[in-house]
C-alpha cells in the first residue's frame, strides 16, 4: 500500500472517490485526476492512487478508450473526431478500431449509415452546393475528406 505521510485516511478517501467514479463508467487517468483534484486532494497523491488502481486492473486507459469509442461509434461519429476526443481525455494512444468493426463492420460502412440516416437513400443526384454542405456535416462528425469523397463518388 502507498504511504501518504502516514495519512491512511487521505489515501482511503482518494481511493474511494476514484472508485465511485469508476463504478459509474470507465474513466481515463486524466479524467480521474481532474475530477478527484476538484475535491481538494493534491495531484501528486491522486496520481499515486490512480497508478495503484491501474496496476490492480481497476482502471485502464485501454478499456476506457474502447468503451468511449463504442459509445461514439453508436452515435455515428468518425475516427478523426473520436481520436481527437480521446486525446483530450488523455487516452488517445490506444486503438479503438475494434469498436467500429463490431458495430458497423468498417469506417466506410459507418459513414454510409450516417449519411443514409441523415439524407435518406443514396440514389438522388445533388448539386455541388448541396454536396459541400453534406461533406461539411460528415467532416464535423469526424470522417476524413478521402472517405467522404469516396462516398460521394459512389452515389
Amino acid at each position: 500500500m502507498l504511504e501518504f505521510d502516514n495519512d491512511l485516511d487521505k489515501f482511503k478517501a482518494i481511493k474511494e472517490a476514484c472508485l465511485q467514479y469508476l463504478i459509474r463508467r470507465e474513466h481515463s487517468q486524466k479524467e480521474l485526476l481532474q475530477k478527484v483534484s476538484a475535491k481538494g486532494f493534491s495531484r501528486f497523491d491522486i496520481d499515486l492512487v490512480i497508478t495503484e488502481l491501474a496496476e490492480q486492473g481497476l482502471q485502464s486507459n485501454a478499456r476506457f478508450s474502447e468503451s468511449y469509442a463504442r459509445s461514439r461509434v453508436h452515435r455515428g461519429f468518425g475516427p478523426l473526431r473520436i481520436k481527437a476526443e480521446l486525446q483530450q481525455r488523455g487516452a488517445g494512444e490506444y486503438s479503438f478500431d475494434m469498436a467500429v468493426e463490431d458495430i458497423a463492420g468498417s469506417w466506410q460502412e459507418l459513414l454510409v449509415q450516417v449519411y443514409e440516416k441523415k439524407y435518406g437513400s443514396r440514389a438522388s443526384a445533388i448539386d455541388i452546393k448541396e454536396q459541400l454542405k453534406r461533406s461539411r456535416f460528415l467532416q464535423q462528425r469526424g470522417f476524413s475528406t478521402e472517405m467522404i469523397r469516396e462516398l460521394l463518388k459512389n452515389l
